[in-house]
This record gives C-alpha cells, structure tokens and sequence, in this order.
C-alpha cells in the first residue's frame, strides 16, 4: 500500500479569467533600485498579458498578512521580492493551493511556492574587478541595508572580483540593517570613506542615495545595483551591475496563466541575458581600455559558464 503521507496538494489550474498578479516589496517600488526593478516586471506583466495587478510595501509581520490579503481577493500569483518572503510563502500557501507564491531568491519550495534567483553576483563580480584594478589606495567598500544571505553572497562576489586582479586589497563592509533610511547609508559610506575606500558599490535599496550623496561629498566613485543608475544626478556611478527582470517576470506570469507552474527554483544570470555590467559614458574617461578589456573577457567567460562566479546557497 502506497504512504501517502506528505502529499502534495493539487497544483494550482490553469486561469480561465482575467490573471490577477500582486508584487510586494521591502520598499517604495520609487527607489530607483531593487524595488523598482520589481515594480518594470509587474507592470509588463500588466501591459503584455492584460493582468489585473496590485503592489504594496510589506516587511516582517506585514509580510504574511499581505499575502493571505491578496490571495483571499483571489490573485493567482503573488510574488514576494526578496529572500525574507520565502519562508512566509511557505505557511500561507498551506492555506491557499490555487495562488502560485513565488520569492526572488530563497531555498524553500512546494507545490505552489517556487523561487527564483537573479545571479547579480556575477555583475558585483565584474565591478569587483574594477573596483581593484582602479583603486588607489587598495581599500574598497561594500554598504548593504538588510543583512541577508543574498546580499552577503553578492558581497562576496565583489570582493571575489577585487581580489582576482588585486590579491592585497582591503575590503570594507558595513550593514545599516535598514533599507530605507539614507541618512544610515550615508553616515557608514563616510565612515568607509574614512578608513580609506576610495571605491563604494551597494545594495542599500532605496536608501542608495545616501550612499551616493556621501561619494559626491568626498570625491568617490560608487557603483550602482539592480537598475542602471549611472544617471542619478550625484554623477559619481562609474557603472552599474544590472538585472534585466521584465522577461524573467512575463515568463513567470505565463507559466502561471497556462497552469504549468510547479514549485522550483531557478537562477537566471548573465548566459540569460537578466544580468548586465554597464559603465557611465559620461565617466569614460575613469576606465581604461585595458581594464574594459579585461571585463569583455571576464564577461564572456562567465556567459559561456568557463568562469564561475562564486554564489552562496541559502
């Protein structure tokens, strides 16, 4: 006799009206950064398949609220960004089989919850390598928001690529372990600065700004991450490791739609065209020949999988 125990329950139909698809986010979907970049791929999903859709800031205890909230009004997919929905997803989905949970990034998985990673590791990976060919006083730093593992596993990244041209260089690390507030990020920037960085990349989401107001404020270049921010009008983004999530995004949405969606983790990275490094035009003259050519070569490498960019499982 079969043992059924631990069953999985039915996996979420095909939808038959109109997809309804809800976005939560750790912060304004105005920050210019992670959250934005969110808030590009559910409005494609709004524009290319005719979706009703709804978007909301949630943290901690919001998160799972949020969740039953939007499943309850009868959204078929609600799409958690960042690795703190994950495991919320995992208990609220138990109450809800016909909405599809999805998280960017995390390690749990069921019937309905799957998530998927962007490979930005690989983009931090190549400013690395910038950082260290251009710094001057062999001291860079790293400003992060929330301490989580997907952060940390692109701050490895980055320290991975300053190292590969610079064995001797100091990186710096610092967590305001708040996303949103710019005065924090602009306070641990100076205080890197400080001790010496002369080149700063971040994931401080929207409180960014506080780390590139800090950069003009001493004469630093920055780097930018998730959307390409080498316009903020600080003028210090040298150059910007980017995730390209509209197709990621629609083609989740689609596999929704079609009901063919199960639970499972998938990574997209540069070979998939969802990450990009990209440098300012407007400070080319920061970058040598040499150097962009050693990132065209490092780029190609990693496209072809010959280069393998460290990246933490969690």
């Amino acid at each position: 006799m079969a043992d059924n125990k631990g069953a999985e329950p039915a996996k979420p139909a095909p939808v038959k009206t109109t997809l309804k698809v809800a976005l939560l986010t750790p912060g304004p979907v105005s920050d210019s950064g992670w959250s934005a970049l969110a808030y590009d791929g559910l409005k494609a999903i709004e524009s290319d398949l005719k979706a009703e859709v709804g978007n909301q800031e949630a943290k901690d205890a919001q998160i799972k609220d949020s969740m039953r909230s939007y499943a309850q009004k009868g959204y078929n997919l609600v799409f958690g960004h960042g690795f703190e929905y994950n495991e919320p997803a995992i208990d609220v989905a138990k109450e809800f089989p016909n909405t599809v949970f999805v998280s960017s990034s995390g390690g749990k998985t069921a019937a309905n919850v799957g998530a998927f990673r962007f490979a930005l590791e690989e983009g931090f990976y190549l400013a690395g390598i910038t950082a260290g060919e251009l710094s001057k006083t062999h001291k860079v730093a790293m400003i992060g928001g929330p301490d989580v593992p997907s952060i940390r596993s692109t701050f490895k990244a980055f320290a991975a690529g300053a190292k590969s041209v610079n064995p001797d260089i100091e990186v710096i690390e610092k967590f305001t372990m708040d996303g949103q507030d710019v005065a924090k990020a602009k306070q641990a920037t100076l205080a890197a600065i400080d001790q010496g960085a002369d080149l700063v990349i971040h994931q401080a989401n929207a409180a960014a700004q506080g780390v590139f107001d800090a950069c003009k404020e001493k004469g630093v270049l920055a780097f930018g991450a998730n959307l390409n921010q080498n316009d903020n009008p600080s003028g210090v983004v040298l150059a910007s490791a980017v995730i390209v999530a509209k197709p990621a995004f629609i083609e989740l949405a689609k596999r929704v739609q079609a009901g063919t969606y199960r639970g499972e983790i998938t990574t997209a990275g540069m070979t998939e065209g969802a990450i990009m490094f990209t440098f300012n035009p407007k400070l080319a003259d920061k970058v040598s020949p040499d150097i962009r050519k050693k990132i065209d070569i490092a780029s190609l490498s990693i496209i072809n999988k010959a280069l393998k960019v460290p990246m933490d499982s969690f």
